[in-house]
């Protein structure tokens, strides 16, 4: 592939991968539940560009790496941890107010609003670059505090991604089917990765710093004008027959009581908590690896090193393989449980966070961190992309993955804070020894989630026979019995 364009060279094994597992999924046995060929084609065509969306909200999300690091001598690592942690601490707590909006609105309205909203302020954000690089501007509070609150504002309009296409998908995938869909969820993020990375490095290499904002702004503005036409949030409104889903849902004949009894309800259950408390040290562990082994790279001389060098490629081929080896064995192997899958992926990443403790030195570190990556990208897409719609129900799909989400970002938001004042800076950072304190910091996140999985090994949704309202079908639904044969 050395004759290849380089940006060529790195997505051709993603499209390679890609087509395997398509193969690979095209020949398991189908879950039969009477869908017809005509509606299996027009769910892709609605879940498909809704995913795209969410990849390219990725792009316009995590970009913020790749410029900072190519602004030399106008933002440090530690400028980019803050500027991270009040995009992250936003994001975190816009759950409270876009969960229940996505839930009364809809997933397709909130898609539109989350990639309209990101293009606009990757646009600013690129015209402040712009005019710091080639005027010398002085944005008012300097450029760290004008670009906190920029990407905080992209970081609200992001937080409505996750919600909106698990709001949406929540209505036309059966609890059965959703294993495999949590895979394709860690597939979207792995390339939505790819895209932040290795396409941002990309653009920065060839073009001025601040097209790294413009070119997913871009982007995203395309996808506001397909998913406006091709995007629906239910089999009904084209033309296809509602389902029973079977999950927390099932039975409801109505929405039930407000927003703030169910809230209250889902975060005083047993279940809930311990997913929530899972996907806080997924956070965590996620962007303590995503964000800062280039950071190390780059610091430490081995930039141009294979796994560096090809970041976002190796992100998305693990993530691809992470996602669908979960969705596949929890449905498979596990029954649709997705406790025991989010336990043994936070194994493998115990083992990793322990070996990267003796292998900062070593070339080996680089494919240890992206093993890692696996892990953790495929325990996001079973609880974020997947448990959220099993325990919240179609009805309150929106809800129940803003709590997990917020959760996510918030141990996000911890790492970017905490790292980027414990990591080594300067000359000091050139010896990776001195990097002692980045697995140390992951060590405990790492166990606790594997502690934690174990605790929801047997839970799943439980449907209502006869309608149940308000918050206490919320409280049934998110029961975790030890045993049951579930959907």
């Amino acid at each position: 592939m050395s004759s290849l364009p380089p940006w060529l060279a790195n997505l051709l094994p993603i499209l390679i991968l890609l087509g395997a597992v398509s193969l690979v999924l095209a020949r398991l046995p189908k879950v039969e539940l009477g869908h017809t060929d005509a509606f299996r084609r027009r769910r892709f065509f609605n879940w498909f560009p809704l995913g795209m969306t969410y990849a390219f909200l990725y792009m316009g999300r995590y970009n913020l790496n790749e410029a900072t690091s190519a602004m030399k001598g106008h933002t440090s690592n530690a400028d980019f941890g803050t500027i991270f942690f009040w995009g992250t601490l936003v994001y975190g707590f816009a759950f409270l107010l876009n969960g229940p909006l996505t839930d009364r609105l809809g997933g397709r309205k909130t898609i539109l609003l989350s990639a309209a909203g990101s293009s606009v302020a990757n646009v600013l954000m690129g015209i402040v670059v712009y005019k710091v690089l080639t005027e010398g501007w002085q944005p008012p509070g300097g450029i760290v505090g004008t670009l906190s609150f920029l990407y905080a504002v992209n970081m609200y309009f992001q937080s409505f991604g996750a919600v909106s296409i698990v709001k949406v998908n929540a209505s036309w995938f059966h609890v059965r089917e959703r294993g495999q869909l949590g895979g394709v969820f860690g597939i979207l993020i792995s390339l939505g990765v790819y895209f932040a990375y290795d396409w941002s490095r990309f653009i920065a290499k060839a073009a001025p710093t601040y097209w790294v904002f413009f070119v997913p702004a871009a982007i995203l503005a395309a996808f506001v004008v397909l998913d406006f036409f091709v995007i629906r949030d239910t089999p009904g409104h084209t033309g296809h027959p509602d389902f029973d889903t079977a999950d927390a849902s099932s039975g409801e004949a109505h929405a039930g009581l407000g927003v703030w009894p169910v809230f209250k309800k889902m975060i005083t259950n047993r279940t809930i908590i311990i997913i929530l408390m899972v996907e806080f040290c997924s956070g965590f562990m996620r962007n303590a690896i995503m964000q800062w082994y280039p950071k190390f790279a780059k610091a430490t001389g081995i930039a141009d090193g294979f796994v560096a060098a090809n970041w976002g490629m190796l992100l998305c081929v693990a993530g691809i393989t992470g996602g669908m080896f979960a969705g596949v064995i929890s449905d498979r192997v596990f029954d649709s449980r997705r406790g025991p899958v989010s336990a043994v992926l936070y194994a493998g990443m115990s083992v990793g966070a322990v070996a990267t403790l003796f292998l900062l030195g070593s070339p080996a570190l680089g494919w240890t961190v992206i093993f890692m990556s696996l892990c953790v990208i495929g325990v996001h897409g079973m609880l974020s992309g997947t448990a959220s719609m099993d325990f919240g129900g179609k009805k309150n799909a929106g809800l129940a993955v803003g709590i997990i989400d917020g959760a996510v970002y918030a141990g996000t938001a911890l790492q970017s804070l905490l790292l980027g004042r414990i990591l080594p800076a300067g000359e000091v950072a050139k010896d990776p020894h001195n990097w002692g304190n980045w697995p140390l910091a992951m060590l405990p996140l790492s166990f606790a989630g594997l502690l934690l999985a174990t605790k929801v090994w047997n839970a799943r949704p439980q449907p209502k026979a006869a309608p149940v309202s308000g918050a206490s079908a919320v409280t049934q639904a998110v029961s975790a019995p030890k045993t049951g044969t579930g959907g």
